[in-house]
């Protein structure tokens, strides 16, 4: 069994293409993103004489220079990536496994929904999808300029995305994977993404919790257009629970933010700030019906006002609502032209 480690010092942050060891075989890089959070969190860990990586951090010529100098560091020993883990097929964390791959000759490790999600995503891109999503927002309520806003923009995956590998390696929830000679439990999350691997060794006292399980915030949850009768929500807080009989001492190691040993009181923290973000949405439709982009505007008023968050401020506020209607919290009707509004019951 390995020791616990002590609480991680402020010089344990690495800056841009540098890495810090946090236990032996077992390193930590943090690579800038052109959009919030800031930063995504790579792991190394040593594998059959040489690296895996966990995620890979958006594509594009920076992320390619900063994993450069990464592989080049005195730190890794001059090995080369023997595996690389994807968590999800968000941006920041697919987006340059196909550059990797290609050079180091792999295939990338992925839950299979997860890697179909991502390919799905990088082939659609034509005009029917941003129909769809057009069409999404105006459910939503969505003023006109944003409408237009998002036709301009057009598709946004290929750009933070590279081309991905035809072929992959499955790992699924519950199986054991061996990396670097020892066993950590594949685990899987879902509601921010559908199937996200997040890894866990019990000897270590380790969690991967990618972006699951974040220190400070919660990770994006929000209703899709490609499955618009789903409850992310009702998914991701099901899932947390599956992280219960962990111990609370584990070291966390999430994709954004630094690492913690707090996890369950984490786990209830996320609970209780979602829990709180319900009521606000049923205050938002108590008085009269309101549509998701009207309720978005109660619940994240500075982030309606910008159209590069929109999106996401109604994606949430959606999550939220399809939740309270699987509660008999509020009922879904009928409003103005294409819109839908929610009615508090």
């Amino acid at each position: 069994m390995l020791p616990q480690q002590p609480a991680l010092p402020n010089d344990s942050v690495p800056g841009p293409g540098e890495l810090r060891v946090l236990q032996p075989g077992l390193l930590r890089a943090r690579m800038p993103l052109p959009f919030p959070p800031g930063h995504v969190n790579i792991w190394f860990l040593e594998h059959d004489g040489g690296w895996l990586a966990v995620d890979a951090a958006v594509a594009s010529r920076t992320t390619r220079e900063l994993w450069d100098r990464l592989l080049a560091d005195p730190l890794l020993g001059g090995r080369p990536l023997r595996a690389l883990l994807v968590t999800h097929f968000h941006p920041d964390h697919i987006g340059l496994t196909g550059w990797l791959c290609g050079r180091f000759g792999l295939f990338p490790t992925m839950t299979r929904i997860e890697w179909l999600m991502a390919r799905a995503l990088w082939y659609d891109s034509g005009p029917d999808m941003m129909a769809q999503q057009i069409a999404h927002y105006a459910r939503a309520g969505c003023p006109p300029d944003y409408l237009s806003f998002v036709e301009g923009r057009g598709p946004l995956y290929q750009r933070a995305v590279g081309e991905l590998p035809r072929s992959f390696h499955c790992i699924r929830d519950g199986e054991p994977v061996r990396i670097g000679g020892e066993a950590w439990g594949v685990i899987t999350g879902r509601g921010h993404a559908p199937d996200m691997a997040c890894l866990y060794n019990e000897a270590r006292g380790v969690l991967i919790s990618a972006d699951q399980i974040l220190p400070r915030i919660s990770p994006y949850i929000g209703l899709h257009p490609g499955e618009p009768e789903a409850d992310p929500l009702g998914d991701f807080l099901a899932s947390n629970e599956r992280f219960r009989p962990l111990p609370e001492s584990t070291l966390v190691l999430p994709s954004h933010g630094e690492p913690f040993r707090t996890l369950h009181a984490r786990i209830d923290a996320l609970a209780a700030h979602h829990a709180a973000r319900l009521d606000d949405l049923v205050m938002a439709c108590r008085t009269e019906p309101a549509t998701a982009f009207e309720a978005a505007q109660a619940v994240f008023p500075r982030a309606v006002q910008e159209n590069g968050q929109i999106g996401f401020a109604v994606g949430e506020a959606l999550a939220h609502l399809r939740r309270l209607e699987r509660q008999g919290r509020v009922r879904a009707e009928p409003g103005r032209g294409e819109a839908v509004q929610f009615r508090a019951a």
